[in-house]
């Protein structure tokens, strides 16, 4: 007797992987962009350094905030659409039957063979059966506030503690070149990490998080020399 085969499919990490390299990479670009800014600008590297603490906390707490509203907004309405759903199956199933069964023969069943499936499915759980056929909403990419507030939190502050650490270990002179640097070579390991859990090209994914991030802080850190050349 052969044993079933189990796949591990890229998409069941789609909810965590997109606030995970989100955080990661705005607090890596936002972070270290105020630092070169700041230290652009001819301030003290203590200056530069207590800017970039509170543009940790300040991001963390935002990213954290940011996720949970615009993730508990996607939450609010898949509840809307499974009561409506829930509503309809009680009150009209013959007609939601159908519905599911023409989902299935859109999809190339035959109808009487779409019919059985659509009975066999809303038998066992028929909410289940049109949240993830007619709905599109699934146990795996269904919205979690939560979890994707306190990832984005963490990953963010993980991200911006890259720049900060060069603060601490640079010397003043070298603050600029050293942070961009070391910034640019983090947020190459952090796209071909994001690219690598979620199975995507990973030479793409690099490319892109560091051309973003060099442009990033290009234009912060001229801004910053603009300010401090003027004040």
């Amino acid at each position: 007797m052969s044993r079933l085969h189990v796949e591990n499919h890229q998409v069941s990490r789609i909810g965590w992987l997109r606030a995970a390299v989100l955080g990661a990479n705005d607090g890596i670009v936002s972070t270290a962009s105020l630092i070169v800014g700041v230290a652009s600008a001819a301030a003290p590297a203590s200056q530069v350094l207590v800017a970039g603490i509170a543009g940790l906390v300040a991001g963390a707490m935002s990213m954290a905030a940011g996720e949970y509203v615009s993730v508990s907004s996607q939450s609010d309405t898949e509840n809307a659409d499974l009561a409506r759903e829930r509503q309809e199956l009680a009150t009209q199933p013959e007609f939601e039957r159908e519905e599911l069964a023409q989902i299935y023969v859109k999809r190339g069943l035959a109808t009487d063979m779409a019919r059985q499936v659509a009975d066999q499915l809303m038998a066992k759980d028929a909410l289940a059966a049109h949240a993830h056929d007619e709905l599109g909403i699934s146990e795996m990419t269904t919205a979690r506030p939560i979890q994707a507030a306190l990832t984005s939190a963490a990953t963010f502050s993980v991200g911006a503690a890259m720049p900060l650490l060069m603060v601490l270990v640079s010397p003043a002179s070298m603050l600029v070149p050293a942070v961009s640097v070391a910034s640019l070579l983090f947020l190459a390991l952090l796209g071909a990490i994001g690219a690598r859990a979620g199975g995507a090209n990973i030479l793409r994914a690099t490319l892109r998080v560091t051309f973003w991030g060099a442009l990033a802080m290009a234009l912060t850190a001229g801004i910053g020399a603009l300010v401090g050349t003027a004040v």
